[in-house]
């Protein structure tokens, strides 16, 4: 009974981790892709110091659960900031990836006031930054 217990509780554990996965960013890295729409979810490794040259952005880094490293430019003159960001956090993400030979960069979690750019999307704590 406890070795089945134990084999269920491992795929589910599998299962989640793979319902957060994102083979899109995969591809994208390994195929050097870029301007491609993502979601998924990652851990914040290291919060940045933020990008204050034109339009200003929160920054930090997310490893993923294939292990890439992403970092986040969240455009802080069109949405709100995440509140108390901290290592070791989890977060949800919807935006545009950018390939760089670091793991890649994301863009646009935030609306487009212009609306030619299709609307992105932070989720930290339960609270939704857009």
């Amino acid at each position: 009974m406890k070795k089945f217990l134990f084999t269920i509780l491992t795929s589910l554990c599998l299962i989640s981790t793979f319902a957060y996965a994102n083979p899109q960013i995969d591809k994208a890295y390994q195929e050097k892709q870029s301007d491609v729409q993502v979601q998924g979810v990652g851990k914040v490794i290291k919060v940045l110091s933020d990008d204050n040259k034109g339009s200003k952005h929160q920054r930090f880094l997310l490893k993923l659960p294939s292990n890439l490293t992403l970092l986040v430019a969240h455009n802080i003159d069109l949405s709100k900031r995440v509140e108390n960001l901290k290592e070791g956090d989890s977060i949800e993400f919807y935006g545009e990836y950018e390939w760089n030979n670091k793991g890649g960069v994301l863009h646009w979690t935030h609306h487009d006031p212009r609306g030619k750019h299709k609307d992105g999307w932070l989720k930290h704590n339960g609270v939704v930054y857009k």
